[in-house]
């Protein structure tokens, strides 16, 4: 009883779930099992942060791995100054960043979209909704279709945005944490936050509107009697 008052103390204390803190102090003391129900809570998410920050998505699995030996290694070390999913997210983010900074040396990976964008001020309250943009709640093999297309083309899109606003629009809209939280995971202050989330968002949204000005030009090529007639003549 005296335990589990502590323990609900101690995650008052922290801001963090009382079933967090009786984890960490599983964890902390080389527990199989508190280590298992980590990875089974935590994989997956981790999982998709990483292959959305990543060059090349392929990489994604070797990195998650990397990650949770990584906190197996250090928790330890973890004295509860963030939250437990903050302090996960900030090692993934970490480790990704070190996966590009290899590929950069190593693939000589092109160049992407590196310019800036203009800030849209209006972007708080209206922007992409990535988190239902990239779930599969598709209910026919028509809808899978059409929804995975959707999917594929933000996902490419994403990875054209510079990183540092990527990494944001996913903690943001895919991810849902709140400002505060993403400051805190990225170590920077809540204005760098909003603005690289302003620009990341009008980034996506320029690709994504070039994307379907190209597939419109494309479209009415194809149909354009006249074009078909030359094509005919030809």
């Amino acid at each position: 009883m005296q335990a589990g008052t502590i323990v609900g103390n101690l995650a008052s204390a922290i801001g963090m779930t009382t079933e967090d803190v009786a984890l960490i102090a599983d964890l902390k003391a080389g527990s199989e099992e508190a280590f298992a129900v980590l990875i089974a809570q935590y994989h997956q998410p981790l999982y998709s942060l990483i292959a959305r920050s990543l060059n090349d998505p392929a990489d994604a699995s070797d990195i998650t791995q990397e990650v949770f030996i990584k906190v197996f290694r250090s928790i330890r070390g973890f004295h509860g100054e963030a939250s437990l999913r903050t302090w996960l997210y900030r090692i993934a983010l970490h480790e990704a960043s070190n996966q590009r900074r290899w590929w950069s040396r190593h693939k000589k990976q092109e160049i992407t979209i590196d310019s800036s964008f203009e800030s849209d001020p209006d972007a708080e309250n209206s922007h992409l909704s990535l988190a239902s943009t990239l779930a599969d709640q598709s209910d026919s093999p028509f809808d899978h279709a059409v929804q995975a297309e959707v999917r594929e083309r933000v996902e490419a899109a994403l990875r054209q945005i510079p990183e540092a606003f990527r990494t944001v629009v996913i903690l943001r809209e895919i991810e849902g944490f709140a400002y505060e939280e993403i400051a805190e995971i990225l170590n920077v202050n809540l204005g760098t936050v909003k603005s690289r989330l302003t620009r990341g968002r009008s980034a996506l949204r320029a690709i994504l509107n070039a994307d379907d000005a190209i597939a419109a030009t494309d479209s009415a090529t194809s149909t354009d009697p006249q074009t078909s007639k030359l094509e005919v003549a030809r």
